[in-house]
């Protein structure tokens, strides 16, 4: 009870900063669930997803949703899209085996890169990057010298509800939940590494907060 008291300060503290946050990707899994999540907890100011598309949010909860479609062959011509932002979170990503050799590197190797680092001139303070990188991507980002660089490595990434979870198996919106729960706490730590065990320990913050 005393860490679900102190979660909830450290949210509303964070609320009072009036932080900018930009997601990428949220028309994955992943990022559809962070919007969620983000906006559930009020915790950002201003709310911007960057994406090839415009997504089709019709719901009241996202009205104030800021929306930047860009061309990712071309992402310099967007440099605008990540300007102003003090926490970011890159959800992009595709499968190998579907999209094939080329185009995952492509996605998950340039379109990460080349917008962390707009994201670092754009003056983006703190940098999540969620599961399914590779570590050669993990440690060119961290050579853009962010702030703060918060990569996550679960276990088994699954879209299996919380409940159903094996000791192995991390459901995305545990993963998301333990990302929110990190970006609001106060940290030194220019680079943070949170494995299967830290992961679930964030989510456990909330327990009593969340079904």
């Amino acid at each position: 009870m005393a860490e679900t008291e102190a979660l909830l300060k450290l949210r509303e503290e964070f609320r009072m900063q009036n932080k900018s946050v930009f997601i990428l990707g949220a028309s994955g899994e992943t990022g559809r669930v962070l919007l969620k999540e983000i906006l559930e907890q009020g915790l950002f100011s201003k709310v911007t997803l960057i994406g090839q598309r415009k997504l089709t949010l019709d719901e009241e909860a996202y009205k104030n949703v800021n929306q930047e479609v860009v061309d990712f062959e071309k992402l310099d011509d967007y440099a605008s899209a990540f300007q102003g932002h003090d926490v970011g979170f890159c959800c992009l990503g595709t499968a190998r085996k579907k999209a094939g050799a080329e185009e995952f590197v492509r996605v998950d190797r340039d379109y990460v890169l080349k917008s962390a680092e707009l994201a670092k001139s754009g003056g983006c303070k703190h940098f999540n990057l969620p599961p399914l990188r590779e570590l050669i991507m993990e440690a060119r980002v961290e050579e853009l010298k962010f702030d703060r660089y918060s990569i996550f490595r679960p276990g088994f990434f699954s879209s299996l509800p919380e409940s159903w979870a094996s000791g192995h198996s991390v459901p995305v919106i545990t993963v998301v939940r333990a990302m929110l729960n990190n970006a609001v706490r106060p940290s030194d730590a220019k680079k943070e590494l949170l494995d299967n065990k830290a992961i679930h320990d964030l989510r456990r913050a909330d327990d009593p907060l969340k079904p």
